[in-house]
């Protein structure tokens, strides 16, 4: 865990009770393909899957906001069990105050990992916002962390393993892999 964390970012990290992400910059490379077909393809990392499901499965929710639309979303967040998402959501505020509203939870509950101006009215909102280092210098200046890893390639499963860590609830869940 970084240790230039400071007191009021740790406090906020505690109360996290629903990761929300964007897709595209964040979950992937940002990159988007077609193949001859017109059929888009996207990368995922398997490390920030993983790390989403250590996320629930310590009982922290994880739920997908973009302003995208593709079925490839729809197939990864169904491989990780992600129940809450919004695709096409040019608006993200209105998404994420239902999420809310349906959750019974307030914004400082809540964190929100974004790389683009699209995603600011929402990193203003959550109680914590993260941002990932080829994300837009908005984004990066507003955001409460700027992960080490970029957006596709890990920047998932550190932000993961950081609220776990700073919840106390990591250490519970590596027991399982040291016996």
């Amino acid at each position: 865990m970084k240790g230039s964390l400071d007191e009021n970012v740790i406090e906020r990290i505690k109360k996290v009770k629903l990761l929300l992400l964007d897709v595209d910059g964040v979950l992937t490379g940002g990159s988007i393909i077609y193949d001859d077909d017109g059929r888009e393809i996207k990368v995922f990392d398997v490390k920030d899957g993983h790390g989403l499901k250590l996320l629930m499965r310590a009982g922290v929710d994880v739920g997908i906001i973009t302003s995208r639309s593709s079925t490839v979303v729809d197939r990864r967040a169904k491989d990780l069990g992600i129940e809450i998402v919004y695709q096409g959501m040019l608006d993200k505020v209105k998404a994420f105050e239902d999420v809310l509203d349906k959750r019974s939870l307030s914004p400082h509950e809540t964190a929100y990992m974004g790389d683009d101006i699209v995603d600011l009215p929402v990193l203003k909102r959550a109680g914590f916002s993260i941002a990932v280092p080829d994300g837009v210098e908005e984004v990066r200046e507003m955001a409460d962390y700027v992960t080490e890893r970029p957006g596709g390639r890990g920047a998932v499963r550190e932000v993961s393993e950081l609220i776990l860590k700073v919840q106390g609830k990591w250490e519970s869940l590596m027991e399982r892999y040291s016996r």
